[in-house]
């Protein structure tokens, strides 16, 4: 069997250990993952409501349209329901995207260190991936676009950006497409969109696209919604567009489950709110600690923190490892010396910070 060749050197991708396996290899009874910034207080009851009142449903296929879903996203952001496009997550939607336009001699541009997956989908469809090193955690808007040509398909902005968590503001976000060729489709990532939409300079992307037609937003119901186990992800863009790349999406991607209890959890942007003001909560006790042991870090608008702990990353990981604290080594972000922490709830940041600062004491460690 012939496989491709640009597939025999690339790696799947590598998730948190699973719980139950961190459980037994160490021997303990109780793990706190803070590997994947999902949130810590779990989903609404609304959403957990409706996915109890679907127990008797499963036999039966999804609305491969996502219908009820799309009415009532489409009011929620005050869009059509035909400028949305869904997927098994926002990992589907991207693979829909890149599979749709990048083939060989084709290229895609991309800030560097960013989301793994805009890099990973470009190489399995044989096109050039251009990365653009970030300048101290921010995208260098001006270096991405030296590398567009009249073969440029895609440009990513993971706005905020995994991992280093801070965003392209408003002006600069302006100045950047006014300068995009209109031939080149312009990705806004805002899988943290909930986390920083309320800083004054965060731009509205979604008024944009009536001016960028070329533009295209990717959200999620997988970070601040609590939902990412159900994998609800979305695109909003030009009708047209997503009109024309509508039949690389499979029939049944986003499933009835995740549906409906992503259109209950729409319904209660209270646990929304409340749970990104805990979340900003908790950002200061890991700021307070960075400031106290003298670390370096980005001020996140995500829920997560990348810290700097001046020694390699995977020693950091696998020293909360055996204590029973899963988190990210940022050895495999681009950050070998760093570890990505989710924000968990105020006891589990105090028990993380304890171990923390137990082992900066302590240079054995």
């Amino acid at each position: 069997m012939n496989i491709k060749e640009q597939l025999l050197n690339l790696k799947p991708y590598q998730p948190g250990k699973p719980i139950e396996e961190v459980k037994r290899e160490y021997g303990l009874e109780k793990i706190v993952k803070l590997a994947s910034n999902e949130n810590p207080y779990g989903c609404s009851d609304k959403a957990t409501e409706a996915v109890k009142n679907s127990l008797d449903s499963f036999a039966i296929y999804p609305d491969g349209y996502a219908t009820e879903l799309r009415e009532k996203l489409a009011k929620h952001l005050g869009v059509e329901g035909t400028q949305l496009l869904f997927g098994n997550g926002s990992d589907d939607v991207i693979h829909i995207i890149t599979a749709a336009l990048l083939a060989p001699g084709k290229n895609t541009v991309m800030a560097h260190p960013s989301f793994s997956q805009y890099k990973h989908n470009a190489i399995i469809e044989g096109a050039e991936v251009r990365e653009v090193e970030l300048i101290d955690g921010h995208h260098d808007l001006d270096g991405m676009l030296a590398q567009i040509d009249e073969n440029t398909e895609i440009v990513w902005v993971c706005s905020p950006n995994n991992p280093t968590g801070v965003y392209v503001n408003s002006e600069k976000l302006h100045a950047f497409l006014k300068q995009i060729p209109s031939h080149v489709l312009v990705i806004m990532d805002e899988a943290y969109y909930e986390f920083a939409v309320n800083e004054q300079d965060y731009p509205n992307t979604v008024a944009l696209l009536n001016d960028y037609p070329n533009l295209l937003i990717l959200r999620t119901f997988s970070k601040a919604y609590g939902l990412g186990g159900l994998r609800v992800g979305y695109a909003i863009g030009n009708r047209d567009f997503i009109n024309k790349i509508e039949p690389v999406r499979q029939p049944f991607n986003s499933n009835r489950v995740g549906q409906l209890a992503a259109a209950a959890a729409l319904d209660d942007q209270d646990f929304i709110t409340a749970y990104v003001e805990k979340n900003k909560k908790g950002l200061q006790q890991f700021y307070t600690f960075c400031e106290e042991n003298n670390l370096t870090y980005y001020p996140s608008f995500g829920n997560f923190i990348l810290i700097h702990f001046k020694r390699p990353g995977d020693e950091v990981f696998h020293y909360l490892l055996e204590r029973g604290f899963i988190v990210r080594s940022g050895n495999a972000l681009g950050f070998p010396t760093s570890v990505r922490i989710t924000v968990g709830t105020e006891e589990q940041n105090s028990e993380l910070i304890a171990l923390l600062t137990e082992m900066l004491k302590n240079p054995k460690n």
